[in-house]
């Protein structure tokens, strides 16, 4: 049987919806998300980026063939020229200087979910370190596509975080977002059932420390 990226993501389906709908979530896509957690959650999520950054290094490190190693670049360059640089002119515009985030602190959920991720890719082998990536990159997409199907989303001006929800249901960032499921469905057609159950253990994992990092933004937790 040839699973699938959504065979993957119904296996966690509680985790999963806990995770895209989180009240920070919710908060974020109402608008009355506290500044102050919202603050603490962009300073902490530029270093999360750096460090998944390095996450798809070392995965195009591992990348047996020319078509892996495209996918392991396509993903870098997602955080990279993308995210990371449109994250350091939106926390300019909430007051958070370059200087004060390349000096600040990680948060334990921010180190306990990142070096997951490089510790599993390091341990593992490839599809291992793409299904710890996935409910970041993949689920990142989603979220966006969630916020704007529910009619109680703010959009445009009334709503502070309006730039979060449009960096992240851009066509860029939906195009890699699409472009890792094709990549994650190849690789998972050919895998055992045995497999695929200790790659269901790996997205739930991840997964789980993706709400801790939301719980961490919203209680603004060090």
């Amino acid at each position: 049987m040839a699973f699938t990226f959504t065979q993957l993501q119904q296996a966690c389906q509680s985790e999963w919806d806990a995770y895209i709908q989180h009240d920070f979530v919710q908060q974020l896509g109402n608008g009355t998300l506290a500044a102050d957690a919202f603050r603490h959650y962009l300073k902490q999520d530029y270093l999360f980026l750096i460090q998944f950054a390095r996450a798809f290094a070392l995965a195009a490190y591992k990348s047996p063939t020319l078509e892996d190693l495209r996918q392991a670049k396509a993903g870098l360059e997602a955080i990279v020229d993308l995210e990371l640089g449109l994250h350091i002119q939106y926390c300019r515009e909430w007051g958070i200087s370059e200087q004060e985030l390349q000096a600040l602190p990680e948060a334990r959920a921010t180190m306990a979910y990142t070096r997951y991720v490089l510790d599993t890719g390091n341990r593992g082998d490839l599809l291992d370190l793409h299904v710890a990536l996935a409910p970041c990159l993949v689920g990142y997409g989603q979220v966006a596509q969630w916020l704007n199907s529910r009619s109680e989303t703010l959009r445009g001006q009334a709503n502070p975080y309006d730039a979060w929800i449009t960096m992240y249901e851009s066509e860029e960032f939906q195009s890699a977002t699409t472009a890792e499921i094709d990549w994650l469905n190849r690789e998972l057609a050919d895998v055992s059932p045995r497999r695929f159950e200790q790659l269901v253990r790996i997205f739930s994992d991840a997964t789980r420390l993706e709400i801790d990092f939301w719980d961490m933004g919203l209680n603004q937790r060090m």
